[in-house]
């Protein structure tokens, strides 16, 4: 089987890119040639293995003049809101993505497309590719841009309801697919994450002292609809917080203006706020073996792979009550100990009403003295969740689906 993964973004930058990454090398342990086409700017390096055939589609590029469109409306990189999209830009992502489609057909010539998020590009690749085998899978940003964006709205609609297979993370998300796209039957799948245990596991450490802080960590972009005012407003509730507490906050950021607000409130708040940065997974391991519990107060997220790192490395994790997140986690990792706090009311899928957000915010500082007393899950519970197995669920469904395809030809 050759397989070619495709997506609009950085392939290295995002859950979504770390998640069709894992998948890639999962694939290629598994002896799979494949190709990626996936946007980029010239300078960047997406780590793949040797034997994987790549074909960039450059960003701010004379063809191509302008940043990379996102998923989310900020990105932990430059980018273009798929909202402020004019004719002539929406023009030139097709064509050139379209001429670099057809060339990665004509070279490589896979079995299988598999791509990256359910939006404009995997629709027009099922456009482009009526008679190959093509399946989405849904990272939960899409559903979001599909709900709060009408552009290209129907012709996404109508593509993405033609896909082979469509691969979701849990079953309410499958359920909100199948109702926003008028799918039918097994097409969509609940499919899950996974994660790496060779970089995320428990380090041996020394027992703390009893004078030393309480040390909670975020990871993800540093954004206000990834509850990161909040969270720094919520812990400056806890009790003797100044001398108790100290907060680390790991990721990226796209908005510059929202950033350095975030940056004055934590000057503000009663405890030390650390800014680390973007960090390379190995990186991000490291500092969350030197922490003790996670905190995700998001307000959006598909299926967090953040927090299966987080308890991998004996962190006790605390996150938002989103659709999904706890029944996977339930029947994935059962004893997941994770204490989740009900989130304020919502407007537009990610944007909370603002007078419910001091509630929220007790709700979360409550969660993390509960979080304090948590029993962690074993660790070989999680091991059963590996980027590997994965990679055998989804090259399962992929081969039925040559073979469904192989069959339907003999009766046409």
């Amino acid at each position: 089987m050759k397989i070619l993964s495709i997506t609009a973004q950085k392939p290295d930058s995002t859950g979504s890119g770390v998640y069709l990454t894992e998948l890639v090398k999962g694939f290629s342990q598994m002896g799979i040639e494949q190709a990626v086409v996936a946007g980029v700017y010239k300078e960047d390096l997406p780590s793949f293995p040797q034997e994987v055939k790549v074909f960039p589609v450059y960003f701010m590029t004379e063809e191509l003049n302008f940043p990379i469109a996102g998923m989310s409306d900020e990105m932990p990189y430059q980018s273009t809101r798929y909202c402020d999209m004019t004719e002539d830009m929406t023009e030139r992502f097709r064509k050139v993505f379209t001429q670099q489609v057809e060339s990665v057909m004509e070279e490589f010539a896979p079995d299988v497309i598999l791509c990256h998020h359910l939006y404009f590009l995997t629709s027009l690749v099922r456009e482009l590719c009526p008679e190959m085998v093509v399946c989405g899978i849904c990272h939960g940003s899409d559903l979001r841009q599909i709900k709060k964006n009408p552009w290209q709205r129907e012709f996404i609609r109508t593509q993405i309801r033609k896909l082979d297979k469509i691969f979701t993370l849990h079953e309410e998300q499958r359920q909100e697919i199948c109702d926003w796209y008028g799918c039918g039957g097994g097409q969509a799948v609940v499919i899950g994450t996974g994660y790496n245990s060779s970089i995320f596991y428990r380090e041996k450490r020394e027992r703390k002292a009893k004078k030393d802080k309480l040390g909670l960590i975020f990871a993800g972009k540093i954004a206000k609809k990834k509850g990161v005012v909040s969270l720094i407003r919520a812990l400056g509730r806890l009790p003797d917080a100044r001398d108790q507490i100290r907060l680390s906050l790991a990721g990226g950021y796209g908005n510059e203006e929202e950033y350095a607000l975030i940056h004055r409130i934590a000057k503000q708040s009663p405890y030390e706020v650390r800014f680390l940065g973007k960090l390379t997974q190995q990186e991000l391991a490291s500092e969350m073996n030197r922490n003790d519990i996670f905190v995700l107060p998001s307000f959006y997220e598909g299926l967090p792979l953040v927090i299966i790192e987080a308890l991998a490395c004996g962190l006790r994790a605390v996150c938002t009550d989103l659709p999904g997140i706890r029944f996977w986690l339930e029947e994935n990792v059962p004893g997941n100990g994770v204490v989740f706090v009900e989130p304020p009311r919502m407007r537009y899928e990610d944007e909370p009403v603002e007078e419910d957000l001091p509630l929220f915010e007790r709700r979360l500082a409550e969660a993390v003295q509960k979080a304090e007393q948590v029993q962690l899950p074993g660790e070989e519970v999680l091991r059963k969740i590996s980027w590997f197995s994965l990679c055998r669920r989804i090259r399962t469904e992929l081969s039925n689906d040559l073979v469904k395809k192989d069959i339907d030809k003999l009766y046409i």
